[in-house]
């Protein structure tokens, strides 16, 4: 016999829910056997003096997920299923504390960070009236799955727009768009061959060092001379992929000469299957010169494999990077047996409508004015402040440069204290791959995308005082 009482109040879930839910416990907890006949609908209906429909809609309910079975003519019955190993929830069930998250207080921060951009100043409304006119003009597009390298008419933009501000030579077909540049790096490896050496700037972005780790990969490191990545230890190394940042190197700043490009474009022309990976990060901001072209501008042999991304010009939220494949290389991803949607088809069109309507120029150049403004502050304050016991190196470009101090504390020591103050930032050991030495003087990576003006002065205060305070 099966008995439950139903809540009518206003606070309670819909009949339909109690009603399943107290039959699905009924049937766990084996209070009804397998194969035991339930009511009709209209008998529990009547019992519970509750609609049919009510009765019906638990009932198909409980039968979709399989709790339930009907016999044509003779009603449902309780499905048998098998019981749970443990009667009571095992200890250790919960999530653990460690695994839990909670979102930091950040209030009365001031963010050094080199991650960041400056939000507050992006044309929000702009886009959205992009989104709006690139939906309604495409809008049959966005239920279709597109093509895996993303839509062509977005790679026709983009070629056209590195063409124009970088250099680069690609036909929208060499184009590969992604939700990231390390999603991207993930799916190049795969193209590539499976026993090749990777080697990278030392120091330099950790993250992607330890992506190719944990892919399996094999990996060096290469260290910097004053031009770049070193050329005699690339010799020693003989590495089948450089990866490197020549524009602005992440994270020491250095911007590789011409003469050096040309030396890893012949060592790259000197054997098969040797490729350049340019991560182009934040190529659109230079400020004592004009925009240096990419290093792919002078690949002659189509063994550059160039990197760009719009999270540092325009945001990181967006999630928009792109590849552009040497034809050796696409014609491998084209015989890949399987397709890779990963960046969102509304962001792709709203993405071009900025472009082409002028919007994006218009972007770039009104924020590489106001990182001008807030660099230069942000040095006269640091040099104001530090005096020759500080050294700043590679702030002629992109969102973050790299400070040297003449102190007794360790870097370790100086960013317990900067949090201390509520400072967001970054030291150089972050950054050291492989060797985990350090240097003899303290390296602290400034970023000054997120740095308000009104927050200059007491963002350096505090500085000094984690530097050198008491």
């Amino acid at each position: 016999m099966m008995t439950m009482s139903i809540d009518h109040s206003e606070t309670a879930d819909y009949i339909y829910q109690q009603i399943y839910q107290k039959i699905k416990a009924a049937v766990l907890d084996r209070s009804l056997p397998p194969h035991t006949k339930v009511p009709s609908k209209r008998e529990l209906a009547d019992t519970l003096n509750v609609s049919v429909n009510s009765v019906n809609s638990a009932y198909q309910q409980l039968l979709a997920e399989g709790y339930l079975y009907a016999i044509e003519r003779r009603g449902f019955f309780v499905e048998e299923i098998a019981t749970f190993y443990y009667e009571e929830k095992p200890a250790g069930s919960a999530l653990p504390d460690d695994l839990k998250e909670q979102e930091p207080d950040k209030s009365g921060w001031i963010s050094f960070s080199h991650m960041s951009v400056d939000a507050a100043h992006f044309p929000l409304k702009s886009w959205f009236r992009c989104e709006q006119k690139a939906a309604a003009r495409s809008f049959h597009t966005l239920g279709e799955l597109v093509h895996p390298q993303g839509l062509y008419e977005v790679r026709e933009t983009i070629s056209r727009l590195i063409s124009l501000t970088r250099g680069v030579k690609s036909r929208p077909e060499q184009i590969v768009i992604g939700a990231g540049t390390q999603m991207l790096i993930q799916l190049l490896t795969e193209l590539l061959p499976k026993d090749a050496l990777y080697a990278m700037e030392e120091p330099g972005y950790m993250r992607m060092y330890q992506l190719l780790k944990s892919l399996g990969k094999q990996t060096a490191t290469i260290h910097l001379d004053e031009k770049g990545m070193s050329m005699t230890e690339i010799d020693i190394c003989q590495p089948d992929v450089l990866i490197t940042t020549p524009s602005h190197q992440f994270p020491s700043g250095v911007i590789m000469p011409v003469s050096r490009r040309i030396q890893l474009l012949n060592w790259a022309a000197e054997r098969k299957n040797r490729y350049i990976i340019e991560d182009d990060y934040d190529s659109e901001f230079k400020y004592d010169a004009d925009t240096i072209p990419a290093l792919q501008s002078l690949d002659r042999f189509q063994n550059v494999i160039y990197m760009g991304t719009f999270s540092k010009s325009l945001l990181p939220g967006l999630r928009i990077s792109y590849m552009v494949l040497p034809p050796e290389l696409l014609r491998v991803f084209k015989r890949r047996t399987y397709d890779l949607h990963t960046c969102n088809t509304l962001a792709q069109l709203a993405l071009k409508e900025f472009i082409d309507s002028g919007e994006y120029q218009k972007h770039i150049k009104k924020m590489k004015q106001h990182y001008k403004d807030i660099r230069e502050r942000l040095i006269s304050a640091l040099e104001e402040a530090f005096g020759k016991t500080i050294i700043l190196k590679g702030a002629n470009a992109g969102l973050h440069f790299v400070t040297e101090f003449d102190c007794t504390r360790s870097e370790k020591d100086i960013l317990a204290r900067a949090s201390a103050e509520q400072l967001d930032l970054f030291a150089m050991s972050r950054f050291r791959l492989k060797t985990g030495g350090v240097s003899e003087k303290p390296k602290l990576i400034l970023g000054f995308a997120r740095l308000k003006q009104d927050d200059i002065e007491e963002g350096v205060t505090r500085l000094y005082r984690a530097v050198f305070g008491a």
